[in-house]
């Protein structure tokens, strides 16, 4: 049960990564990143039934930083929404005027 836990947060880390690299829309690389850390949760969850109750207490902080990471990146998207009319991240250099 160990293993296939393990293979699977890795499968989906990897999924994760892959897409914050080729993707350019920003609510899809938003939603990598989700990813990456749901497979880190997992990975926490499973290792926890072999060295403790710590991999558990470390979930939680892990889901305190992608809710506030959540309500922050958000609001960040929309504000370049507002002000370019796009999330395409390939149209955006925010540092010209």
């Amino acid at each position: 049960m160990l293993a296939e836990s393990l293979a699977l947060s890795a499968v989906l880390f990897s999924i994760g990564a892959i897409g914050v690299l080729t993707r350019r829309n920003a609510i899809v690389i938003f939603m990598c990143v989700e990813l990456m850390l749901n497979a880190v949760n997992l990975t926490f969850v499973a290792l926890s039934k072999v060295y403790g109750m710590a991999g558990q207490v470390f979930v939680i902080f892990v889901m305190t930083v992608a809710a506030a990471e959540a309500a922050v990146g958000l609001a960040i998207i929309i504000a370049i929404f507002r002000h370019k009319q796009t999330v395409n991240l390939e149209n955006i250099n925010l540092l010209k005027g």
